[in-house]
C-alpha cells in the first residue's frame, strides 16, 4: 500500500522534470501527506502536461456516496484494469502525482520504525494514478484521484508485501496520454520499480506522529 508520502522538491524542479506547460493549482509540498488531503497530478490535456489539484482517495462517477473514497487512495495493479471503481479511469484518466518518496513501517517487537524510501537519484519521481471527477448533489464537481500499487520490489519487501507503482522516466509520457488504449502495455508499466536506483533511510518518528500504518 501507500498511505503516505513526501513532496519537498521546489516547483521549478517539478515544472522542468515532468515538462509541465500548464499549472491549474496551488503548490502544495508536504513531508507527510496522506489520504484526504488535497496533492497534485500531472495530466495531459488538451496537448498539454498539466499540473491540478485532486483530493487523494478517488471517488467513482457513478459513486451515491463521496465516503468511499476514503478507502479508494490505492489501486492494486493486478486489477485496476477490470475493478468497477477504476477501470474507466484507467482507459483514458491516468497521471503522475509526483513525490520525493513515501514511508513505510517496520514492525518491531516493541514498536514500529517509520522507513523512509526515496530514489538513490534524490530527484523526484511520479507514482502512477488514475484520477475522477464526482458530481455531488448540490452539482458541484469533486476531482480526487488514487495511487496504484504492486508487489514490493527486494528492497521494500522485507518490510512491506506491496509498494506505489514508480513510473520511469521513459514511460511518463506514454502512461498520461489519454488517447493510448494499449492496455497490455500499460499493465507492464504497473511493475516493481527497481531497487537498485532506490535506498531506504530510518525517517523521524516524531514528525510522522499520529500517521496511519
Amino acid at each position: 500500500m501507500c498511505g503516505r508520502f513526501i513532496l519537498l522538491t521546489d516547483l521549478s524542479v517539478i515544472v522542468e522534470s515532468f515538462g509541465i506547460q500548464e499549472i491549474a493549482c496551488d503548490y502544495r509540498p508536504g513531508g507527510n501527506i496522506s489520504p484526504g488531503q488535497q496533492v497534485m497530478a500531472i495530466i495531459h490535456d488538451n496537448g498539454k502536461n498539466r499540473l491540478a489539484g485532486y483530493r487523494w482517495g478517488l471517488i467513482p462517477s457513478w459513486a451515491k456516496d463521496p465516503a468511499i473514497g476514503n478507502r479508494m487512495f490505492n489501486a492494486r495493479a493486478e486489477t485496476v484494469a477490470e475493478k468497477p471503481s477504476f477501470a474507466k479511469a484507467f482507459q483514458k484518466r491516468r497521471c503522475l502525482i509526483p513525490a520525493d518518496g513515501f514511508y513505510e513501517w517496520q514492525k518491531t517487537s516493541k514498536i514500529k520504525i517509520p522507513l523512509r524510501f526515496t530514489l538513490k537519484s534524490g530527484q523526484p519521481f511520479g507514482f502512477a494514478g488514475l484520477y475522477e471527477t464526482w458530481i455531488s448533489p448540490e452539482k458541484e464537481p469533486v476531482h480526487t484521484c488514487t495511487i496504484i500499487t504492486t508487489q514490493s520490489n527486494e528492497l521494500i519487501r522485507p518490510i512491506h508485501d506491496r509498494m506505489p507503482v514508480i513510473v520511469p522516466k521513459d514511460r511518463e509520457a506514454f502512461w498520461i496520454d489519454p488517447d493510448n488504449r494499449h492496455q497490455k502495455e500499460l499493465l507492464l508499466t504497473l511493475k516493481p520499480y527497481s531497487s537498485d536506483e532506490m535506498r531506504v533511510s530510518e525517517a523521524d518518528a516524531k514528525a510522522l506522529q499520529g500517521s496511519r500504518d
